[in-house]
């Protein structure tokens, strides 16, 4: 297959759809594809013009690299060289919300827009079964950021994936709502110590459990992982936080029993595990409002950590 089509296919979750996604990916095609975070933009890490069409397709910058998904940690192995901690990370989190920055390993085979052209790549094993079953039958890595216009609210339904952009990839493998709803944590490695480069899915507390020892957020600028961008994961309306109630003209969104009268909510109960799976959803449905946004105040505890890493970026001041 050559050509895009004119619209963006919906694949059933069943054999048949896995093989359909495959044949396109293997055509060069651009396939959405559900994991346990959000839906990736899959397209073949090794092709430079499906990774080209993917930076494309989103319209991300090119200094932005991309998280790279393989079936096992044999797989990872194969293109990166992964450090004793990366190990112990992978065999508690694989598969699951947790990327690995680490040293490319000669032949790796990636197209270098993959990586931005840094010497070492994100990459991890998603847990999600339809993710598993079509990078078996694809047999090769997958790189694959969220399937969503750069910048925006990440998506966690198929809607959310057509809202941003139908027409513009080939297909979509239909596997529902995204349960963890919230992206990857990243783990990278400064001067062989552990560092946090993105909040994720898994918490800094549990990584630390994992390692017997803290990883600190790094402190340097440069982008070295996905996610980084100050503005990011944003709804087009303003959005403020901390919002104990909301200004006139504001759409509220709460967090806990004490935002009862909030339109809606992260979780009723305040539990972070609901917040974070509901957050991206919430985002989009007071976007499709119209109205300045407004959000309560979430602990910055367990996911809280990265719920409110996701909000401070969705608020902040937008270049262009």
């Amino acid at each position: 297959m050559k050509h895009l089509p004119h619209k963006t296919l919906i694949l059933a979750p069943d054999p048949d759809g896995i093989a359909n996604a495959a044949r396109l990916l293997c055509a060069g095609q651009l396939v959405a594809m559900p994991t346990e975070t959000v839906y990736g933009l899959a397209g073949d890490a090794r092709n430079a013009d499906a990774v080209a069409a993917i930076f494309a397709a989103k319209g991300r910058p090119s200094f932005n690299p991309l998280i790279v998904h393989v079936a096992s940690v044999a797989e990872a192995q194969r293109i990166a060289e992964l450090p004793p901690a990366a190990l112990s990370l992978a065999s508690a989190f694989w598969p699951g919300p947790l990327t690995l920055v680490a040293p490319l390993r000669t032949g790796h085979g990636l197209a270098p827009a993959v990586t931005a052209g840094l010497q070492t790549v994100a990459i991890r094993v998603p847990a999600h079964p339809l993710a598993q079953r079509l990078l078996a039958e694809f047999g090769a890595p997958l790189a694959a950021p969220s399937a969503n216009p750069s910048g925006r609210i990440s998506p966690t339904t198929v809607a959310h994936v057509l809202g941003g952009l139908e027409g513009r990839i080939a297909a979509i493998l239909d596997g529902g709502s995204c349960a963890v709803g919230l992206e990857s944590t990243i783990v990278g490695f400064e001067d062989g110590m552990p560092v946090i480069l993105r909040e994720g899915g898994i918490s800094r507390e549990a990584i630390a459990n994992c390692l017997g020892t803290c990883a600190a957020p790094s402190t340097r600028d440069k982008i070295t992982a996905p996610g980084q961008l100050a503005s990011h994961y944003a709804p087009r309306a303003t959005l403020r936080l901390n919002a104990n109630a909301p200004k006139p003209g504001e759409i509220w969104i709460g967090f806990g029993p004490q935002c009862a009268e909030a339109r809606l909510t992260l979780s009723p109960t305040g539990n972070l595990d609901e917040a974070a799976s509901r957050l991206f959803a919430v985002l989009h449905e007071a976007d499709a409002t119209g109205q300045p946004i407004a959000v309560a105040p979430v602990p910055d505890h367990g996911l809280g950590a990265a719920i409110n890493d996701r909000l401070r970026r969705a608020a902040a001041p937008r270049s262009g």
